[in-house]
């Protein structure tokens, strides 16, 4: 029951939507972070008002007040702390909860300050204000406008209290002339002022805070349909591109069954034009497998996570790149140079493919009789692969766009016409889906005096990054 009055008090835009309880998230913690400003500055004030301004406090003050501080730096030290374990489930303690309870605490910590420093002449009164103007940028407009009201309350009975002498008035000597705490029409002009600035200033921060609200919430809604609407093209390109490419594999086939010679002995000079038409739309098919990876890459969010082993991946690309690197007399050498054989989790087909990408590359752009090493290693956070070449290289200039889509650097388009400059920007996706990271260094460390050659390294992470899967399920749950 009282789970659905709290969220009844939500605004119908921000229940179910993520980017609001975020907001509310990041906001607690950057209001914990001032609270220890906030502690650092009292006891600043206290001891520099003492020494400085010579202001005498009474022993009872000055107790109440280290006690005061004390307690501040204690809660908030405990919220920082039990923030981490706050997730975002209605049915349960969740970040609006954690804001309404530290706003409370701030609430009954600042009356006791105002009180021993003079009530309504103390000098941190105004902290009433600073304080509901950050509720509203955390709260809902119904929870601040009635926190605010609660404020007002508080600030008016103590006030009331002092003047009639229910509870003691601690003033602080040297301050004021004279008291102003019993002067009715003081005490009626101020209350009236101080309840008109705080709903004023609540106003307008939540007003703002609002707006600022629904515009994320309008930028994430059209994100979501510019999501969509590329969701819808990548699936009417894989249809396209799925088409074109059936008749170029069947080409393909009926190529392979002439070479194998199943049909019969063929000229040299034929055999010469069908390798190189084989050639062609093997190149061909290697694009549109670019295009159509990208495509999925695009479409599906979702991957299939499980326990791999990257040495047996790298070896089974091995053994499928083993032929074509054989034509062009390049070695293909893997060491496993880790000292603890430790799996990852990820997708295995996307780092097939990745991998795959990468020696391809190095094969394609190799030099006959050259060579390619795969290296794999590890150090306490990460697994690193590095797969390097003594080829044609990278130049220094073009480094920084190799991972761009559609981008070929200059060198290579004069040894290999035909590409889609698709694989690395492929590759660099798959490699941050894995919360990885993937960079390229040419020369490399297997450089020649005539071809710089090129390195790719790639580091993985042995723990991936923790998702929130709490967030969102508040509007289910409500």
């Amino acid at each position: 029951m009282f789970n659905k009055l709290m969220l009844s008090l939500v605004p119908e835009w921000a229940v179910g939507q993520k980017e609001f309880w975020e907001a509310i998230r990041r906001r607690n913690l950057w209001f914990i972070k001032l609270r220890y400003i906030v502690v650092v500055m009292l006891s600043i004030f206290l001891l520099f008002t003492t020494f400085a301004f010579k202001i005498n406090y009474t022993e009872t003050q000055i107790i109440a007040g280290v006690i005061i501080i004390a307690s501040i730096l204690l809660y908030n030290v405990i919220l920082h702390r039990l923030r981490k374990y706050v997730k975002f489930d209605v049915n349960k303690f969740n970040p609006l909860y954690l804001s309404i309870f530290q706003i409370i605490l701030d609430l009954i910590a600042l009356l006791m300050l105002v009180h021993y420093t003079g009530g309504i002449e103390s000098p941190l009164y105004m902290n009433f204000v600073f304080l509901v103007i950050i509720g509203s940028l955390i709260l809902p407009g119904t929870l601040v406008y009635t926190m605010a009201a609660v404020f007002v309350f508080a600030f008016a009975v103590l006030t009331a209290l002092e003047h009639f002498q229910a509870i003691p008035h601690h003033s602080i000597n040297g301050l004021l002339s004279f008291p102003l705490y019993d002067n009715p029409h003081y005490v009626g002009a101020f209350l009236f002022t101080f309840t008109f600035v705080t709903f004023v200033s609540v106003y307008l921060a939540n007003g703002m805070a609002r707006q600022l609200y629904k515009r994320e919430k309008d930028l994430v809604d059209s994100m979501k349909k510019i999501n969509a609407a590329e969701k819808e093209k990548q699936k009417y390109i894989m249809g396209i591109v799925h088409e074109i490419k059936t008749p170029i594999v069947a080409v393909s086939s009926y190529i392979d069954i002439i070479l194998q010679k199943f049909l019969g002995p063929i000229d040299e000079t034929i055999e010469e034009k069908l390798v190189r038409a084989k050639n062609r739309t093997d190149e061909g098919i290697q694009m549109i497998n670019d295009v159509l990876n990208v495509s999925k890459l695009t479409l599906y969010d979702q991957y299939d996570e499980e326990e791999i082993d990257i040495y047996e991946i790298v070896s089974g690309v091995i053994k499928r790149r083993k032929a074509s690197a054989d034509a062009h007399l390049i070695k293909l050498n893997l060491f496993d140079k880790r000292e603890k054989k430790e799996k990852i989790r990820g997708d295995k087909f996307l780092l097939d493919i990745a991998l795959s990408n990468l020696i391809g590359n190095s094969i394609k752009y190799g030099v006959d009789g050259g060579n390619v090493e795969m290296t794999i290693n590890s150090d306490s956070k990460n697994i690193i692969i590095e797969v390097c070449d003594d080829g044609v290289g990278i130049p220094k200039e073009e480094l920084p766009k190799i991972f761009k889509e559609f981008y070929r650097a200059n060198n290579v388009r004069k040894i290999v016409s035909e590409g889609s400059g698709l694989g690395l920007s492929v590759v660099k996706r798959i490699v941050e889906r894995h919360d990885g990271t993937i960079s390229a260094a040419s020369p490399s460390r297997m450089a020649s005096r005539d071809y710089p050659g090129s390195c790719f390294i790639i580091e993985l992470p042995f723990k991936r990054k923790e998702k929130d899967e709490a967030l969102i399920e508040f509007k289910a749950n409500a």
